[in-house]
């Protein structure tokens, strides 16, 4: 008879292994793309057999659906509701924070979006054409809420959400770029706040905000 202990860590043991693969799957996506990743090098990067990668995913647009849904989650979780009473300026830092804290800490994530998109989003057009559609059009409304109630300045609110990604995901897409040009050979500590205090101030001021 199984024991509930048992089946916990087997669980315990699924979701690790789980975590492994994807997190070795990353890697291989930025590095190699869709095409040049193989399930034979995803499972030489996590140190894992091929047959238990195909035990856990079936293949490899599986494995590639699951990290892109992963990076979606994220975001989504990171950066939270923006609610109507936190006001224009609380909204705007909250989302410049999530964002840049998620390009610092989880660049391949990023990378891997970027290059979705930019291959025409083979993998995500339901995605883009639903639910990332409908949650600009929702958060554009609440800011289009705060100008026309005088509490910012009037600018585009979908071009200010495109401003605040493309900002703060260049960290992540192009840091390999940044380092070179800041002399650095990894980022340091202290690099998130000052990136966010720098971006925050610029679209804080543009917004009227401060």
């Amino acid at each position: 008879m199984t024991s509930a202990n048992q089946i916990k860590k087997t669980g315990n043991i699924r979701a690790k292994s789980r975590v492994k693969i994807l997190m070795a799957a990353r890697t291989e996506f930025v590095l190699q793309g869709y095409r040049g990743a193989t399930v034979q090098s995803i499972a030489d990067r996590a140190e894992l057999p091929k047959a238990n990668v195909l035990y856990y995913f079936q293949n490899k647009e599986n494995i590639y659906h699951a990290v892109l849904e992963d990076t979606l989650e994220m975001w989504d979780e990171g950066i939270g509701d923006i609610e109507p009473n936190q006001g224009p300026k609380v909204a705007i830092e909250k989302f410049i924070a999530a964002k840049v804290k998620m390009s610092f800490k989880e660049p391949e994530a990023s990378k891997i979006y970027a290059m979705e998109i930019i291959q025409g989003a083979p993998h995500l057009q339901d995605y883009a054409r639903t639910y990332q559609r409908q949650w600009v059009r929702e958060k554009a409304k609440l800011f289009q809420q705060w100008i026309d109630n005088g509490e910012m300045t009037n600018v585009d609110p979908v071009h200010l959400i495109f401003l605040i990604w493309s900002a703060t995901q260049h960290y992540a897409d192009f840091d390999t770029q940044i380092l070179t040009i800041m002399n650095k050979a990894d980022f340091e500590d202290n690099d998130i706040e000052e990136v966010i205090s720098f971006l925050s101030n610029i679209i804080l001021r543009g917004c009227g905000l401060i």
